[in-house]
Protein backbone atom coordinates (compact mmCIF):
# COMPACT_ATOMS: atom_id res chain seq x y z
CA UNK A 1 0.00 0.00 0.00
CA UNK A 2 1.90 3.01 -1.31
CA UNK A 3 -0.73 5.76 -0.72
CA UNK A 4 -0.53 7.62 2.57
CA UNK A 5 -3.41 7.20 5.02
CA UNK A 6 -4.84 10.41 6.46
CA UNK A 7 -6.82 10.81 9.61
CA UNK A 8 -10.10 12.69 9.45
CA UNK A 9 -8.52 15.58 11.29
CA UNK A 10 -5.70 15.76 8.76
CA UNK A 11 -8.15 15.71 5.86
CA UNK A 12 -10.38 18.45 7.26
CA UNK A 13 -7.33 20.50 8.25
CA UNK A 14 -6.09 20.24 4.67
CA UNK A 15 -9.43 21.39 3.30
CA UNK A 16 -9.41 24.34 5.72
CA UNK A 17 -5.95 25.39 4.56
CA UNK A 18 -7.03 25.19 0.92
CA UNK A 19 -10.11 27.30 1.54
CA UNK A 20 -8.40 29.86 3.72
CA UNK A 21 -5.47 30.23 1.29
CA UNK A 22 -7.76 31.68 -1.38
CA UNK A 23 -7.12 35.46 -0.94
CA UNK A 24 -10.39 36.65 -2.48
CA UNK A 25 -12.36 34.50 0.00
CA UNK A 26 -10.80 36.17 3.03
CA UNK A 27 -12.20 39.64 2.36
CA UNK A 28 -15.50 39.51 0.50
CA UNK A 29 -19.04 40.88 0.45
CA UNK A 30 -21.94 38.43 0.08
CA UNK A 31 -25.60 39.35 -0.38
CA UNK A 32 -28.39 37.00 0.68
CA UNK A 33 -31.32 36.33 2.98
CA UNK A 34 -31.03 35.27 6.62
CA UNK A 35 -32.66 32.11 7.88
CA UNK A 36 -32.46 29.96 11.00
CA UNK A 37 -31.13 32.90 13.01
CA UNK A 38 -30.07 32.02 16.57
CA UNK A 39 -28.64 34.35 19.19
CA UNK A 40 -26.52 32.35 21.64
CA UNK A 41 -26.26 33.26 25.29
CA UNK A 42 -22.56 33.88 24.67
CA UNK A 43 -23.47 36.78 22.40
CA UNK A 44 -22.62 35.02 19.13
CA UNK A 45 -25.07 35.02 16.22
CA UNK A 46 -25.56 31.88 14.11
CA UNK A 47 -27.47 31.94 10.83
CA UNK A 48 -27.86 30.61 7.30
CA UNK A 49 -27.28 32.96 4.37
CA UNK A 50 -29.18 31.86 1.28
CA UNK A 51 -30.62 32.77 -2.08
CA UNK A 52 -32.99 30.82 -4.32
CA UNK A 53 -30.24 28.39 -5.42
CA UNK A 54 -27.83 27.79 -2.52
CA UNK A 55 -27.06 28.46 1.13
CA UNK A 56 -24.09 28.64 3.48
CA UNK A 57 -23.81 28.63 7.26
CA UNK A 58 -22.58 31.76 8.95
CA UNK A 59 -21.49 33.03 12.34
CA UNK A 60 -20.89 36.49 13.80
CA UNK A 61 -18.92 36.48 17.02
CA UNK A 62 -19.79 38.71 19.94
CA UNK A 63 -16.83 41.05 19.37
CA UNK A 64 -18.20 41.89 15.91
CA UNK A 65 -21.90 41.75 16.85
CA UNK A 66 -21.60 45.00 18.85
CA UNK A 67 -21.65 46.82 15.50
CA UNK A 68 -25.19 45.61 14.71
CA UNK A 69 -27.77 48.40 14.66
CA UNK A 70 -30.69 45.96 15.08
CA UNK A 71 -31.14 42.28 15.96
CA UNK A 72 -30.88 39.75 13.15
CA UNK A 73 -34.16 38.04 12.18
CA UNK A 74 -35.27 35.41 9.70
CA UNK A 75 -36.18 36.78 6.30
CA UNK A 76 -33.88 39.80 6.56
CA UNK A 77 -32.06 40.66 3.34
CA UNK A 78 -28.46 41.55 4.23
CA UNK A 79 -25.05 42.40 2.85
CA UNK A 80 -22.34 40.49 4.77
CA UNK A 81 -18.66 41.31 4.88
CA UNK A 82 -16.35 38.56 6.14
CA UNK A 83 -14.27 35.55 5.25
CA UNK A 84 -14.75 31.89 4.34
CA UNK A 85 -13.36 29.25 6.67
CA UNK A 86 -13.80 25.64 7.76
CA UNK A 87 -14.85 24.66 11.28
CA UNK A 88 -12.70 21.59 11.85
CA UNK A 89 -14.84 19.95 14.52
CA UNK A 90 -17.84 19.67 12.13
CA UNK A 91 -15.95 19.84 8.84
CA UNK A 92 -18.39 22.63 7.95
CA UNK A 93 -17.56 25.43 5.55
CA UNK A 94 -18.74 28.69 7.12
CA UNK A 95 -18.96 32.40 6.47
CA UNK A 96 -17.36 34.29 9.35
CA UNK A 97 -19.08 37.69 9.35
CA UNK A 98 -17.57 40.85 10.74
CA UNK A 99 -20.10 43.32 9.31
CA UNK A 100 -23.77 42.78 8.46
CA UNK A 101 -25.81 45.51 6.78
CA UNK A 102 -29.59 45.31 6.72
CA UNK A 103 -31.14 45.59 3.22
CA UNK A 104 -34.72 44.98 4.32
CA UNK A 105 -37.04 42.01 3.91
CA UNK A 106 -35.76 39.19 1.75
CA UNK A 107 -37.45 38.01 -1.44
CA UNK A 108 -38.56 34.66 0.03
CA UNK A 109 -39.91 36.37 3.14
CA UNK A 110 -41.83 38.88 1.01
CA UNK A 111 -43.28 36.06 -1.11
CA UNK A 112 -44.41 34.18 2.00
CA UNK A 113 -45.99 37.33 3.49
CA UNK A 114 -47.83 38.02 0.23
CA UNK A 115 -49.28 34.49 0.23
CA UNK A 116 -50.21 34.84 3.89
CA UNK A 117 -52.11 38.08 3.21
CA UNK A 118 -53.83 36.55 0.18
CA UNK A 119 -55.11 33.55 2.14
CA UNK A 120 -56.09 35.81 5.04
CA UNK A 121 -58.20 37.98 2.72
CA UNK A 122 -59.93 34.82 1.45
CA UNK A 123 -60.88 33.93 5.03
CA UNK A 124 -58.89 30.69 5.31
CA UNK A 125 -57.41 31.71 8.66
CA UNK A 126 -60.63 33.10 10.17
CA UNK A 127 -63.01 30.21 9.52
CA UNK A 128 -64.51 28.57 12.65
CA UNK A 129 -62.22 26.01 14.29
CA UNK A 130 -63.74 22.56 14.83
CA UNK A 131 -63.40 20.88 18.25
CA UNK A 132 -61.21 17.81 18.58
CA UNK A 133 -63.33 14.69 19.38
CA UNK A 134 -63.18 13.66 23.03
CA UNK A 135 -62.93 9.97 22.12
CA UNK A 136 -61.76 9.47 18.50
CA UNK A 137 -62.34 6.22 16.59
CA UNK A 138 -58.90 6.39 14.96
CA UNK A 139 -56.01 8.83 14.51
CA UNK A 140 -54.44 9.76 11.17
CA UNK A 141 -50.80 10.85 11.03
CA UNK A 142 -49.11 12.56 8.07
CA UNK A 143 -45.35 12.84 8.61
CA UNK A 144 -42.06 11.27 7.59
CA UNK A 145 -42.15 7.51 7.83
CA UNK A 146 -38.65 7.43 9.33
CA UNK A 147 -38.53 10.68 11.28
CA UNK A 148 -38.55 11.12 15.03
CA UNK A 149 -41.96 12.82 14.84
CA UNK A 150 -43.65 9.56 13.83
CA UNK A 151 -42.19 7.61 16.73
CA UNK A 152 -42.93 10.41 19.20
CA UNK A 153 -46.59 10.45 18.13
CA UNK A 154 -46.99 6.67 18.17
CA UNK A 155 -45.26 6.37 21.55
CA UNK A 156 -47.50 8.97 23.17
CA UNK A 157 -50.70 7.49 21.68
CA UNK A 158 -49.79 3.94 22.79
CA UNK A 159 -48.97 5.21 26.26
CA UNK A 160 -52.14 7.28 26.67
CA UNK A 161 -54.61 4.96 24.92
CA UNK A 162 -53.29 1.45 24.19
CA UNK A 163 -55.08 -0.11 21.24
CA UNK A 164 -56.08 3.19 19.60
CA UNK A 165 -55.96 2.64 15.78
CA UNK A 166 -53.35 4.83 14.05
CA UNK A 167 -53.37 5.35 10.27
CA UNK A 168 -49.90 6.42 9.11
CA UNK A 169 -49.47 8.26 5.79
CA UNK A 170 -45.67 8.53 5.30
CA UNK A 171 -44.53 11.48 3.17
CA UNK A 172 -41.54 13.61 2.30
CA UNK A 173 -41.56 16.57 4.66
CA UNK A 174 -39.00 18.77 2.93
CA UNK A 175 -37.67 19.32 -0.53
CA UNK A 176 -39.20 20.15 -3.90
CA UNK A 177 -41.45 17.07 -4.05
CA UNK A 178 -42.72 17.37 -0.48
CA UNK A 179 -45.80 19.60 -1.13
CA UNK A 180 -47.21 17.25 -3.77
CA UNK A 181 -46.65 14.22 -1.53
CA UNK A 182 -48.36 15.93 1.42
CA UNK A 183 -51.40 16.90 -0.70
CA UNK A 184 -51.78 13.31 -1.94
CA UNK A 185 -51.51 11.97 1.61
CA UNK A 186 -54.17 14.44 2.79
CA UNK A 187 -56.56 13.33 0.06
CA UNK A 188 -56.03 9.67 1.03
CA UNK A 189 -56.59 10.46 4.69
CA UNK A 190 -59.90 12.19 3.92
CA UNK A 191 -61.26 8.86 2.61
CA UNK A 192 -60.44 6.85 5.75
CA UNK A 193 -62.55 6.36 8.93
CA UNK A 194 -60.34 8.53 11.14
CA UNK A 195 -61.71 11.08 13.61
CA UNK A 196 -58.76 13.47 13.77
CA UNK A 197 -55.67 14.05 11.62
CA UNK A 198 -52.20 15.06 12.82
CA UNK A 199 -49.92 16.65 10.23
CA UNK A 200 -46.36 17.69 11.00
CA UNK A 201 -42.69 16.99 11.37
CA UNK A 202 -39.83 17.60 13.77
CA UNK A 203 -37.98 20.88 14.06
CA UNK A 204 -35.82 22.40 11.37
CA UNK A 205 -34.80 25.61 9.69
CA UNK A 206 -37.24 27.87 7.89
CA UNK A 207 -36.23 26.20 4.64
CA UNK A 208 -36.93 22.75 6.09
CA UNK A 209 -40.48 23.82 6.95
CA UNK A 210 -41.32 25.48 3.61
CA UNK A 211 -43.41 22.51 2.42
CA UNK A 212 -45.92 23.44 5.12
CA UNK A 213 -46.13 26.97 3.70
CA UNK A 214 -47.02 25.71 0.22
CA UNK A 215 -50.30 27.17 -1.07
CA UNK A 216 -51.78 23.85 -2.26
CA UNK A 217 -50.95 22.17 1.05
CA UNK A 218 -52.60 24.99 3.00
CA UNK A 219 -55.73 24.96 0.82
CA UNK A 220 -56.06 21.18 1.07
CA UNK A 221 -55.83 21.32 4.87
CA UNK A 222 -58.52 24.02 4.86
CA UNK A 223 -60.85 21.67 2.93
CA UNK A 224 -60.38 18.78 5.37
CA UNK A 225 -63.70 17.14 6.35
CA UNK A 226 -62.19 16.12 9.71
CA UNK A 227 -60.45 18.19 12.42
CA UNK A 228 -56.73 18.74 11.80
CA UNK A 229 -53.98 19.23 14.42
CA UNK A 230 -50.79 20.79 13.08
CA UNK A 231 -47.48 19.86 14.68
CA UNK A 232 -44.93 21.50 12.41
CA UNK A 233 -41.50 22.23 13.87
CA UNK A 234 -40.92 23.48 17.39
CA UNK A 235 -42.96 25.92 19.41
CA UNK A 236 -41.15 29.00 18.07
CA UNK A 237 -41.83 28.05 14.43
CA UNK A 238 -45.13 29.03 12.78
CA UNK A 239 -46.23 27.95 9.31
CA UNK A 240 -49.34 28.67 7.25
CA UNK A 241 -50.58 25.14 7.98
CA UNK A 242 -50.50 26.07 11.69
CA UNK A 243 -52.78 29.02 10.95
CA UNK A 244 -55.34 27.07 8.91
CA UNK A 245 -55.49 23.93 11.09
CA UNK A 246 -58.22 23.48 13.69
CA UNK A 247 -55.64 23.22 16.48
CA UNK A 248 -51.94 23.93 16.65
CA UNK A 249 -49.61 21.85 18.83
CA UNK A 250 -46.09 23.04 19.70
CA UNK A 251 -44.55 19.59 19.07
CA UNK A 252 -45.60 16.25 17.57
CA UNK A 253 -45.72 14.72 21.07
CA UNK A 254 -48.05 17.49 22.24
CA UNK A 255 -50.26 16.88 19.19
CA UNK A 256 -50.64 13.21 20.20
CA UNK A 257 -51.58 14.25 23.73
CA UNK A 258 -54.23 16.62 22.36
CA UNK A 259 -55.61 14.00 19.98
CA UNK A 260 -56.30 11.15 22.43
CA UNK A 261 -57.39 11.04 26.07
CA UNK A 262 -55.68 8.98 28.73
CA UNK A 263 -57.48 5.64 28.75
CA UNK A 264 -56.81 5.08 32.45
CA UNK A 265 -58.33 8.41 33.45
CA UNK A 266 -61.22 7.83 31.09
CA UNK A 267 -61.97 4.50 32.73
CA UNK A 268 -61.76 6.13 36.17
CA UNK A 269 -64.20 8.80 35.01
CA UNK A 270 -66.59 6.13 33.70
CA UNK A 271 -66.34 4.25 37.03
CA UNK A 272 -67.13 7.47 38.89
CA UNK A 273 -70.16 8.04 36.66
CA UNK A 274 -71.36 4.49 37.26
CA UNK A 275 -71.03 5.01 41.00
CA UNK A 276 -72.93 8.30 40.84
CA UNK A 277 -75.70 6.67 38.79
CA UNK A 278 -75.90 3.77 41.26
CA UNK A 279 -76.09 6.12 44.23
CA UNK A 280 -78.75 8.26 42.53
CA UNK A 281 -80.89 5.21 41.71
CA UNK A 282 -80.51 3.87 45.24
CA UNK A 283 -81.66 7.16 46.71
CA UNK A 284 -84.64 7.31 44.34
CA UNK A 285 -85.68 3.73 45.11
CA UNK A 286 -85.48 4.42 48.83
CA UNK A 287 -87.58 7.57 48.40
CA UNK A 288 -90.22 5.68 46.38
CA UNK A 289 -90.27 2.87 48.94
CA UNK A 290 -90.87 5.35 51.76
CA UNK A 291 -93.61 7.08 49.78
CA UNK A 292 -95.45 3.81 49.05
CA UNK A 293 -95.17 2.74 52.67
CA UNK A 294 -96.78 6.03 53.63
CA UNK A 295 -99.72 5.22 51.36
CA UNK A 296 -100.19 1.71 52.72
CA UNK A 297 -100.11 2.75 56.38
CA UNK A 298 -102.25 5.87 56.11
CA UNK A 299 -105.44 7.00 54.44
CA UNK A 300 -107.37 5.01 51.86
CA UNK A 301 -105.04 2.04 51.44
CA UNK A 302 -105.05 1.49 55.20
CA UNK A 303 -108.91 1.36 55.29
CA UNK A 304 -110.53 0.34 51.98
CA UNK A 305 -114.07 1.03 53.27
CA UNK A 306 -113.18 4.71 53.34
CA UNK A 307 -112.68 4.55 49.59
CA UNK A 308 -116.19 3.10 49.07
CA UNK A 309 -117.79 5.67 51.36
CA UNK A 310 -115.95 8.49 49.64
CA UNK A 311 -117.01 7.30 46.20
CA UNK A 312 -120.65 6.83 47.30
CA UNK A 313 -120.75 10.38 48.67
CA UNK A 314 -119.33 11.59 45.39
CA UNK A 315 -122.05 9.78 43.39
CA UNK A 316 -124.77 11.28 45.62
CA UNK A 317 -123.42 14.76 45.04
CA UNK A 318 -123.27 14.13 41.29
CA UNK A 319 -126.94 12.95 41.29
CA UNK A 320 -127.99 16.06 43.16
CA UNK A 321 -126.08 18.29 40.77
CA UNK A 322 -127.67 16.49 37.80
CA UNK A 323 -131.22 17.05 39.14
CA UNK A 324 -130.61 20.72 39.80
CA UNK A 325 -129.08 21.21 36.40
CA UNK A 326 -132.09 19.53 34.73
CA UNK A 327 -134.53 21.74 36.64
CA UNK A 328 -132.63 24.87 35.63
CA UNK A 329 -132.64 23.76 32.01
CA UNK A 330 -136.42 23.06 32.00
CA UNK A 331 -137.18 26.42 33.63
CA UNK A 332 -134.99 28.20 31.09
CA UNK A 333 -136.75 26.47 28.17
CA UNK A 334 -140.20 27.28 29.64
CA UNK A 335 -139.38 30.97 29.88
CA UNK A 336 -138.04 30.93 26.34
CA UNK A 337 -141.23 29.31 25.00
CA UNK A 338 -143.41 31.84 26.82
CA UNK A 339 -141.48 34.68 25.29
CA UNK A 340 -141.91 33.18 21.83
CA UNK A 341 -145.66 32.73 22.37
CA UNK A 342 -146.04 36.35 23.44
CA UNK A 343 -144.12 37.49 20.38
CA UNK A 344 -146.29 35.35 18.07
CA UNK A 345 -149.51 36.62 19.68
CA UNK A 346 -148.39 40.19 19.18
CA UNK A 347 -147.75 39.52 15.50
CA UNK A 348 -151.01 37.54 14.91
CA UNK A 349 -153.25 39.57 12.48
CA UNK A 350 -156.42 38.06 14.00
CA UNK A 351 -155.69 39.84 17.24
CA UNK A 352 -155.72 43.14 15.40
CA UNK A 353 -158.99 42.30 13.63
CA UNK A 354 -160.64 41.46 16.95
CA UNK A 355 -160.25 45.07 17.92
CA UNK A 356 -162.57 46.09 15.03
CA UNK A 357 -160.19 46.36 12.15
CA UNK A 358 -160.70 44.84 8.67
CA UNK A 359 -158.72 44.55 5.51
CA UNK A 360 -159.86 44.41 1.87
CA UNK A 361 -158.47 42.33 -1.02
CA UNK A 362 -159.20 42.72 -4.73
CA UNK A 363 -159.95 39.76 -6.97
CA UNK A 364 -156.18 39.28 -7.45
CA UNK A 365 -155.61 38.98 -3.71
CA UNK A 366 -153.88 42.35 -3.38
CA UNK A 367 -154.57 44.51 -0.34
CA UNK A 368 -156.18 47.82 -1.38
CA UNK A 369 -156.91 51.17 0.22
CA UNK A 370 -159.89 53.51 -0.29
CA UNK A 371 -158.21 55.27 -3.19
CA UNK A 372 -157.92 51.94 -5.03
CA UNK A 373 -161.70 51.16 -4.96
CA UNK A 374 -163.40 51.19 -8.41
CA UNK A 375 -167.12 51.25 -9.06
CA UNK A 376 -168.62 47.93 -9.93
CA UNK A 377 -165.58 45.90 -8.86
CA UNK A 378 -165.81 42.95 -6.44
CA UNK A 379 -163.76 43.03 -3.25
CA UNK A 380 -163.28 40.60 -0.36
CA UNK A 381 -163.67 42.14 3.09
CA UNK A 382 -162.03 40.29 5.98
CA UNK A 383 -163.09 40.38 9.67
CA UNK A 384 -161.57 38.40 12.53
CA UNK A 385 -164.28 35.74 12.21
CA UNK A 386 -164.67 35.51 8.43
CA UNK A 387 -164.96 37.40 5.14
CA UNK A 388 -167.56 38.42 2.41
CA UNK A 389 -167.33 39.38 -1.23
CA UNK A 390 -168.92 42.75 -1.96
CA UNK A 391 -169.40 44.94 -5.02
CA UNK A 392 -168.65 48.64 -4.75
CA UNK A 393 -171.27 51.32 -5.54
CA UNK A 394 -170.84 54.97 -6.39
CA UNK A 395 -168.44 56.30 -3.77
CA UNK A 396 -169.90 58.91 -1.46
CA UNK A 397 -168.43 62.29 -0.84
CA UNK A 398 -165.85 62.57 1.87
CA UNK A 399 -166.76 64.73 4.77
CA UNK A 400 -164.34 67.23 6.04
CA UNK A 401 -162.58 66.22 9.18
Amino acid sequence: MTESVLSVHELVQGIRKLVENVPEWQRLWVQGELSGVKHHSSGHWYFILKDDQAQIRGVMFRRDAVSLTKPLVDGMSVLVYGRIGVFERDGQTQLYASVIQDLGAGAQFQKLEALKQKLYQEGLFSRPKRPIPKLPRAIGVITSGTGAARYDIETVINRRFPGMPVWLFPVLVQGQDAPRAIVEALQKAFRTPISVLIIGRGGGSKEDLMAFNDEMVVRTVAKSPIPVISAVGHEIDTTLVDLVADLRAPTPSAAAELAVPEKGRLMEWIDQLNERVYQALSRRLEWERTRIEGWTTHGILADSSRLIITRRDLLDRLDERRDRAFERMVQSLRLHVEKLAASLAAMNPSAVLRRGYTYVLDESGNTIGKEDVRQGQRYEVHWYNGSYWMRSETPGKEEDA
